[in-house]
């Protein structure tokens, strides 16, 4: 039999700061506690979940003493849902504390020399800023703490070592209520097979809940079932959305299988109650993971992608095709990057991490030449097809590792890069890519990053050839840690 752990739970902790990636910070008796659910002010009960010699992890299990700087969340979701966890800051607070923490990441792990931070560029918008969203299908809905009574709570606490999980609508409800198997919402954090009943998102503006609630009322009334990601089961897995500044809509309704009848009905009922809807598609999904990036979607209705623009340029985004989710802020962080830039009009520009070849076009009015480079051929392709719809012949794009594609070759034909714009994923730049970059040694390299701490790893294997100039925080999602980052690196 396993042997349960003992529970410690620290009374009347007084939080102090916040730390990295929204973790709220204390200290006791010497020992660091990095703690969810927390501002600096409060005073709380912690339970830990890790507790280590110097420092441990744990969440709020009661607040004794409520911080000034607190504000009411806004959203009848907040504290379950695991989206806009900052929601009890006041926007400027959360601005304060990204701000803080890009500069503690950069000195801290990059151990550079670095100019002043420019202040933080917070969103206009911190509600309705997103374009895409994504909602799931599930015969689990996740009970919220009012639904059940003290002795299930006591349960689930003992079963998973977790007081914050707790059982789904299924488990505790009689064999007759079928009510339980209907959930259309977001994912339960750290468990993968319930998810939250979502009824009023405030991400998207008000077309995000007329789809989904539509979707859920029309399938429960019909008895389609919903998916079940253990066995495999259910007709209904995912609802994507996404929503241009451009007033187009496109929506993916992602199937487990074909039902013709059913998915004609569904389709059709959900055109006439959101007549907003410029396109409308299904996937039919049969593998037991939600990607469809391997599959090929559907066109229902409409003309089977969506516009947007960013400033004066058009991107055309298919259903597969990433784009950045605040088309509003994205218009400000390619801002930054072109400024940081310099282009005067004679400079040879590569993009690395190109993707669908967006922030190329969006420098390409200053640029001699753009050099786009992505791993992802679809990516690629969409790239190339964006340049053409905004008549841009001075950009090419280019299918493959950068490590492999650029070769002494390689610049005789194209041009050695003047300036090096990269935009890597969170695990940041292969070192390997570090080292070609040091190779290469472009005057400029303009490092744009969604992850500082990965930033400032690879901006300290740099620092042997380059300096930072500038640094500019821009804050993509309001009410959540994430940040965004734009470093300004030049030749030594």
């Amino acid at each position: 039999m396993k042997k349960q752990k003992k529970k410690i739970i620290l009374e009347n902790v007084l939080v102090t700061d916040y730390a990295a990636e929204g973790k709220a910070l204390a200290k006791l008796d010497g020992k660091v506690i990095f703690i969810s659910g927390a501002v600096p002010g409060d005073v709380a009960d912690v339970f830990l979940t890790k507790n280590k010699k110097d420092w441990a992890e744990g969440r709020v299990q009661q607040i004794k003493e409520y911080s000034k700087e607190r504000v009411e969340p806004f959203c009848q979701h907040f504290g379950v849902c695991g989206g806009c966890k900052w929601q009890m800051l006041p926007y400027a607070k959360q601005l304060q504390y990204k701000q803080q923490e890009v500069e503690q990441n950069l000195r801290r792990i990059g151990k550079v020399t670095l100019p002043e931070m420019l202040p933080i560029i917070g969103a206009d918008d911190d509600k309705h800023y997103r374009n895409k969203l994504e909602f799931t299908f599930s015969n689990k809905r996740y009970l919220l703490p009012g639904e059940m009574d003290e002795q299930n709570i006591i349960e689930a606490e003992e079963s998973t070592g977790d007081e914050s999980i707790l059982p789904t609508a299924e488990s505790l409800a009689p064999p007759s209520a079928g009510w339980g198997a209907g959930a259309l919402g977001f994912h339960v954090p750290r468990l993968f097979d319930k998810i939250i009943d979502i009824n009023e998102c405030y991400l998207m503006d008000d077309v995000n809940n007329t789809i989904r609630n539509t979707t859920r009322a029309f399938a429960l009334q019909n008895g389609y079932s919903f998916y079940d990601i253990r066995q495999h089961t259910g007709w209904l897995r995912n609802i994507v959305i996404r929503n241009c500044t451009t007033g187009e809509l496109m929506v993916n309704m992602v199937l487990n299988y074909e039902d013709e009848t059913a998915r004609k009905n569904l389709l059709d009922h959900l055109l006439q109650q959101v007549p907003s809807i410029t396109t409308l598609l299904y996937t039919i999904n049969p593998k037991w993971n939600d990607s469809i990036y391997d599959l090929t979607p559907q066109v229902y209705f409409g003309k089977g992608f969506a516009l947007e623009k960013l400033e004066d340029f058009t991107f055309k985004i298919s259903p597969k095709s990433f784009f950045q989710t605040n088309t509003k802020q994205a218009e400000k962080l390619y801002t930054v990057t072109r400024d940081f830039a310099g282009l005067t009009g004679n400079e040879v520009v590569y993009d690395l991490y190109c993707g669908t070849g967006s922030i190329g076009i969006f420098v390409s009015k200053l640029a001699k030449k753009i050099i786009g480079v992505e791993v992802i051929e679809e990516a690629i392709e969409d790239a190339k097809e964006n340049a053409a719809l905004n008549n841009i012949t001075h950009a090419e794009f280019f299918a493959g590792d950068v490590i492999k594609i650029c070769n002494d070759d390689f610049f005789a034909t194209h041009g050695k890069p003047d300036v090096i714009i990269t935009d890597p994923p969170r695990a940041g730049m292969h070192d390997k890519l570090v080292s070609k970059l040091l190779e290469i040694a472009a005057p400029k390299i303009v490092y744009v990053s969604c992850n500082t701490a990965t930033q400032a790893r690879d901006i300290a294997l740099l620092s042997e050839k380059y300096t930072v100039e500038k640094i500019q925080p821009v804050d993509m999602f309001p009410h959540t840690h994430h940040i965004e980052c734009v470093a300004l690196l030049q030749l030594k």
